[in-house]
């Protein structure tokens, strides 16, 4: 057999198909018990890398904290340190809202590194967009029983909706792969994030009519809803 291709491809430029062999791994972890948000920000602001902090909506006491970095071995490193050592240790963890994906290509990418990298970065540090849902997702065997050319129409009829979204400035997502990387053995992670709460709960009830949703998606959630305090 020949060595398996692996690598992230995006749209063709002067002849040859851009590639990549690295991707962002993103993870967000929720925790309960968090009586002084400043104090919990402010480990945050000397920790040394980039992070999101959310106030749980669910929670009076909740916040959700999304990390990312292009190795995986940061989130057992450095950050599983910064966990150990912070007023994180303090928490609760919530363990059933953990989600874990790597960004990903669809193979048409003009700018392979800006979609991989920059572009899932700059939408949940963008301070106009606080509000935001996070939740995993696992699609049927069905779905994956198809062959392509029935695949496409229906993905590309999810994607309608979201780039209308997206296009008013409604909802912008985030979509990670997660296939092996999930304890539930989800498929996905998406994140929705917004100025407001309200469309963002629209997308989803939107998306709700769409055959990959209605006919193909085995199982979604559970759902974290925050709003960010900590961007950066």
């Amino acid at each position: 057999m020949e060595k398996p291709d692996i690598s992230e491809k995006g749209a063709v430029r002067h002849g040859e198909r851009l590639r990549s062999d690295q991707r962002l791994f993103m993870q967000l972890l929720a925790f309960g018990n968090c009586d002084d948000l400043g104090r919990t920000a402010n480990a945050l602001a000397q920790a040394g890398f980039e992070s999101v902090l959310y106030k749980d909506l669910h929670d009076a006491r909740g916040v959700a904290l999304l990390s990312w970095s292009r190795d995986p071995d940061f989130f057992v490193t450095e950050f599983r340190c910064f966990l150990l050592k912070s007023a994180f240790a303090e928490l609760t963890p919530k363990p059933e809202y953990t989600m874990f994906g790597r960004t990903y290509a669809l193979g048409h990418e003009p700018n392979l590194e800006e979609w991989l990298f920059e572009k899932p970065r700059q939408t949940v540090l963008n301070p106009e967009w606080p509000w935001a849902i996070w939740y995993p997702l696992r699609r049927s065997g069905a779905f994956s029983a198809l062959p392509p050319a029935e695949q496409g129409p229906i993905l590309s009829e999810h994607g309608r909706i979201g780039h209308a979204f997206g296009e008013a400035d409604y909802a912008h997502d985030i979509r990670l792969a997660c296939f092996g990387l999930d304890k539930n053995d989800n498929d996905f992670v998406i994140g929705l994030v917004g100025r407001e709460l309200y469309p963002l709960s629209a997308c989803v009830q939107a998306m709700r009519k769409t055959q990959q949703t209605s006919r193909y998606i085995q199982s979604m959630g559970p759902f974290f809803v925050g709003k960010a305090v900590r961007q950066g």
